[in-house]
Formats: structure tokens, sequence, C-alpha cells
């Protein structure tokens, strides 16, 4: 079928930042292309409400980081919706270690981490250029975080792989551009079950003292990140290679 609503695809779409980018994007008129690795009854928790909000909606199993199964992914988007408008490259992970514990880092680890962060980021946009090129508003939107652009409390391979997704994002907007645009979003510590895995027995504690040093006085929310990533695609079109930092503030102030 061709669509003439606008197609989104959302990685990593069935929880957190994907989960509520995929839902802003379906009330703004988007049909989905929803993406996820493992969980997926979530995913298609997901997939209903973005139905129940207007979208059609694709719900594709797919660990980003193969190749193949990133080409097929695009090629069941192009033969359901005939299109692709925007890409947002969310799906992520990390490991649980601390940033001082360098032995701590196994090397297969660390691998899955730039595999999935980076690479994974790569290997779907390039899939995804021949149908982005020919939108009218052909966007991407990646998830950098504050940890990739300032020493954190983050283990390391997950700071280093979201300071290559940074780079990608500037690199990108210019090999891409002027028919695509290329923007990341880069959360600061926000609220839900990811920092609940990182900050365990310590979670309302650390939130609640980060909040009170934040200048807006809360942390951060999934649909906070994609509100920024909505405007990025519906406005500001005249804006690429750019990273919007979502912290309160708390960066720009402390």
């Amino acid at each position: 079928m061709n669509s003439d609503k606008p197609v989104a695809l959302v990685t990593g779409a069935a929880t957190g930042i994907g989960r509520s980018a995929a839902m802003a994007l379906a009330k703004h008129g988007y049909n989905v292309v929803i993406n996820f690795s493992r969980s997926e009854e979530a995913a298609k928790t997901t997939a209903r409400d973005a139905e129940a909000a207007g979208a059609q909606t694709l719900l594709y199993r797919c660990d980003v980081s193969d190749d193949a199964c990133v080409q097929a992914m695009l090629e069941a988007t192009e033969k359901k919706f005939g299109r692709l408008d925007v890409l947002i490259n969310n799906a992520g992970t990390t490991i649980d270690v601390e940033p001082k514990n360098l032995d701590g880092v196994k090397v297969q680890e660390w691998n899955r981490v730039f595999a999935v962060n980076v690479l994974g980021l790569f290997l779907v946009t390039r899939a995804a250029v021949p149908l982005l090129r020919k939108s009218p508003n052909g966007c991407i939107v990646n998830t950098c975080s504050i940890a990739g652009l300032r020493p954190s409390a983050q283990p390391l391979p997950y700071a280093a792989s979201k300071a290559a997704v940074a780079n990608l994002t500037k690199t990108l907007a210019n090999a891409l551009g002027p028919e695509i645009r290329v923007n990341a979003v880069a959360p600061g510590w926000m609220e839900g079950d990811w920092m609940r895995r990182t900050l365990a027995e310590n979670y309302e504690g650390l939130m609640a003292r980060r909040a009170h040093y934040t200048p807006l006085k809360r942390c951060c929310t999934a649909d906070d990140v994609a509100e920024t990533m909505l405007s990025l695609i519906l406005s500001n079109h005249f804006v690429t290679g750019e990273i919007i930092v979502i912290d309160g503030g708390f960066s720009s102030t402390t």
C-alpha cells in the first residue's frame, strides 16, 4: 500500500523514549514502524496504543546490529507504506559496571554496546536513506545522552558509544544534507526503569537530589524527550547537526 500519511520508523520503540516518541508521532498524524528486539509484549502494547491514536503500525522484531535484518525491516516498511519520512534511532543498550572498574568491563560486553548503539545506528540510517531522500521532510533524530557530552557516572562503553553518536549526528548531517536533516537529543538524568536499574536502591534519593539542583526542579521524562524530538521533526526546518540537551538546565548551571 501507499500511504498518504507520513511514516516514521522508531527503533527501540517498546518502552521508554522509543514508546513516547512512537505515541507522539501517532498522535500527530504519522503511521509508525515499531521496532523492537526483545520486549515483544511491550512492543505490542505500544502498537495497540499507537493504533488507538489513529496510526497504522508495522511491528517489526529486529536487532539493529544485524545488517540483513535491518535491510529486511526497511524493505517491509517500503512494502507496507511505500515511504519513510522520519527515522528515530533510539535502540540502545548498556552494562552494569561502574566507570572506575576498568577490569570489570568484558571485551564482548564493550563490543555489544557499540554494536547496538553505534553500528546499529549506522546500519539503520544507511538502509533508510534511499526512502528518506524521497520525502519532502526527510528527518533523522538520534538518541544521544548527556553521558556522551561530558564526564558522568555511566559505564564506560555506554558513555563512549554516546560520544560516537554525537559525532555521527554531526557527520551525517553534513553527508546527508540538504535532503535529510540529522539531529540528536541528549537527555540528562531521566525518570524511569533505566535509571532505576542504574541507581538501584539509591534511585529515589539521588533523583530527588538531582532535581533539587536543576533549575526546573525536576528530572527529565521520556515524554520530555519525545516532545523535543517532535519539535525537531515538525519545526526547526533549518536546523541540522545539532544535539539538544534535555536536562532542565542542570548541565548549563552546575
